[in-house]
């Protein structure tokens, strides 16, 4: 696993979020962005981490961030998901792992015994220029936002 770190410029990326919309990162030139990676989509743990960030939305758009979740899931699985939690951000259906490899979370993970390849739960923090200012790799599910506004 290459994983992007603290001080790296973000290649372009580009993905379809829930809508079919095709999301860049050039889109976000001149401002701050927060990419969270999640496992799957509607599962315990991504749903506390997504809502906790949807809860502390205008906390987070006050420090001037936009934000992008990011999983292999499907555009319908996405939209499902969005919908069913209202969430004011976009989510990538990232299926074809462009944008997890280029941040280097896809690799071996164990679960209960089990080994096995998949998404690691991380979060960049990107500031205007699309350099990485933190990565959060322990990522507190129901209390990530305070872990980023920090």
């Amino acid at each position: 696993m290459n994983t992007l770190k603290q001080g790296d410029a973000v290649p372009n990326f580009s993905a379809k979020d829930e809508q079919g919309n095709t999301i860049s990162l050039s889109d976000y030139k001149g401002k701050k962005l927060i990419v969270f990676f999640y496992p799957k989509a509607d599962t315990p743990g991504c749903t506390a981490e997504a809502c906790n960030l949807r809860d502390n939305y205008n906390a987070l758009q006050e420090k001037g961030y936009e934000l992008l979740g990011v999983s292999a899931d499907s555009e319908k699985h996405q939209a499902k998901f969005k919908s069913k939690y209202e969430f004011p951000f976009p989510l990538l259906a990232d299926e074809d792992k462009t944008v997890i490899n280029t941040f280097g979370v896809w690799g071996p993970k164990k679960f209960m015994g089990r080994e096995y390849d998949g998404i690691h739960r991380m979060t960049f923090l990107i500031n205007e220029k699309g350099i990485i200012e933190e990565v959060i790799d322990k990522v507190k599910t129901k209390d990530h936002a305070a872990q980023i506004l920090g």
